[in-house]
């Protein structure tokens, strides 16, 4: 589209309303798909565990943690894509995309013997699911005038996030059935009790675990085809975006920059430590962006004036409270799950506590999607809040309801992992989790709000982009850190260490947004 100024008002309600909103309702499955292939393997590797595939709890941790970190990293390009490639040509191409890992992971679970490095790589690509957030707010934000930014982001994001939740819900359900018949291959018995939405499923039931990636097969063709027919480049956004086939290369190489540092952030995860992994693979990230031929070299400089902006970094801090928490725990509660309530503490012959399984264990598979359909559901309630009251507020609110209920967690952890009987703790130990979700779903509507008012048109979608990517590492930060502290057999200081983040951003919050003198008032 040649002409775009949601700021007219006149133009809004003749034209530029009926057109958004098309592009918007476009969006929002295309990114729950994004999210539901990109967090899968919080629920496929509690069922590996559970089918008996010959891998360690330390393994299926590293593979919910190399797609978080791919994902992340992804976003980074992503950030960047669509005034570089335009809107349409830039969704249409990332929905597609996901075609690859939805395929790639339901053929290698057809066999426990796959290699582990098989399942690395497909981990690794099923982050484009979650570097396409980046492109997709970045792209509605464009759309809609600064008075609808919380809606209009909250809804994007928010039903966005349900893919999450629609993940965890439907994939239980389909590794029931044999919903593609002999091309899907054949079951495999449990070892262990699983469970779905609707009930406990006992130790040798044939459950068909390729359909937890093979699923989404059935939603991403049509949904590729309603982005390229129904969305808009837009010119006053992209000036330049070439043929489809210039704009495809484009993105193309940029998610092959993502890919290849994100590679190189795995190999330096393994050698050192997570802590130098994520600044590694960020650093070289924009560094290969930076670095990039051709015409996209000054597009891209010319977006990197983001970083000169304070209030780029205080929002990013601010949104990985949110964000980051969201997705954090939506990697890592299912297999948390597992792990703490499938044992209990016993007393061996010689008189030394060891833990042993859990008989009654509730079923992760039937619980854990509960906090992020709550989080997802009430995250445009936080925008729409946001839009009435303030968004810095809001976000002061819930950061402060975060550092409560993340040390009251950590504290019911500590118990259950010790305890004899830990279904004694299960269920404060599912509300506490979801009250959290709840919390950072909220914030994450009061953060959308705040950027679409601190920055201008140019900057904010960047800014969107660059912050999510950031805070996305929360999906690589959380099943890291709880999964190493439970093998620890420390669950609870995990928690604590996020209670103190979260305090952190309560100052961080009020000395920008809320004191006297602040940067911008309660944007």
């Amino acid at each position: 589209m040649e002409h775009w100024d949601v700021e007219d008002t006149a133009f809004w309600e003749t034209h530029g309303g009926r057109v958004a909103n098309r592009n918007l309702w476009i969006s929002i499955p295309s990114l729950a798909m994004g999210f539901a292939i990109w967090m899968m393997w919080g629920m496929i590797t509690t069922q590996m565990q559970n089918l008996g595939f010959p891998f360690t709890v330390d393994q299926l941790f590293t593979l919910t943690a190399i797609s978080g970190l791919s994902g992340a990293t992804l976003r980074i390009p992503a950030s960047f894509m669509i005034r570089i490639a335009g809107g349409r040509n830039t969704i249409f191409l990332t929905t597609a995309l996901l075609m690859i890992p939805a395929l790639g992971t339901g053929l290698a679970l057809m066999n426990p013997q796959t290699p582990f490095w098989v399942f690395q790589a497909l981990a690794l690509l099923s982050g484009i699911g979650g570097g396409n957030f980046a492109c997709s707010m970045s792209n509605i934000s464009t759309f809609f005038p600064k008075a609808q930014q919380g809606y209009a982001l909250g809804m994007n994001a928010g039903l966005g996030n349900f893919g999450v939740t629609t993940m965890q819900i439907l994939v239980p359900l389909v590794m029931t059935v044999g919903l593609f018949g002999v091309l899907a291959g054949a079951p495999m018995p449990l070892q262990s009790t699983s469970g779905t939405l609707i009930g406990r499923i006992e130790a040798g039931t044939d459950a068909w675990i390729q359909n937890a990636a093979l699923i989404w097969l059935v939603f991403l063709i049509p949904l590729a085809l309603a982005c390229w027919f129904g969305m808009n480049n837009l010119r006053t956004i992209t000036p330049q975006p070439g043929s489809p086939a210039s704009a495809f290369g484009k993105i193309l190489g940029f998610y092959g920059v993502g890919i290849v540092t994100s590679v190189v952030g795995v190999l330096t995860l393994g050698w050192i430590s997570m802590w130098v992994a994520l600044p590694v693979t960020i650093l070289l990230t924009l560094a290969a962006l930076r670095s990039l031929p051709g015409n996209i070299k000054p597009a891209i400089q010319q977006q990197f004036s983001i970083f000169s902006n304070k209030h780029t970094w205080s929002m990013t801090v601010l949104y990985i409270l949110t964000f980051g928490s969201f997705i954090g725990f939506s990697a890592a509660l299912p297999l948390s799950i597992n792990v703490i309530f499938g044992n209990m503490m016993d007393v061996a012959a010689d008189g030394s506590l060891i833990r042993v399984p859990n008989p009654d264990a509730p079923s992760a598979l039937t619980w854990s999607w509960m906090g992020a359909f709550v989080g997802a559901l009430i995250r445009p309630v936080g925008g729409w809040i946001s839009d009435k009251v303030g968004g810095s507020i809001v976000t002061q609110i819930i950061s402060a309801i975060m550092v409560v209920a993340s040390i009251a967690t950590g504290y019911v952890m500590m118990l259950a992992y010790n305890a004899a009987d830990p279904n004694q703790y299960f269920w404060i130990f599912l509300a506490l989790f979801i009250v959290m979700f709840a919390a950072s779903g909220i914030g994450n509507g009061s953060t959308f709000r705040s950027i679409g008012v601190i920055f201008d048109t140019q900057q904010k979608g960047p800014v969107l982009g660059w912050s999510s990517a950031i805070a996305a590492y929360g999906a690589f930060i959380a099943p890291q850190v709880i999964g190493g502290q439970i093998k620890a057999g420390t669950p609870e200081l995990a928690m604590y260490g996020f209670a103190v983040f979260y305090a952190l951003c309560l100052v961080v919050n009020w000395w920008f947004y809320l004191r006297s003198n602040a940067y911008v008032k309660n944007p």
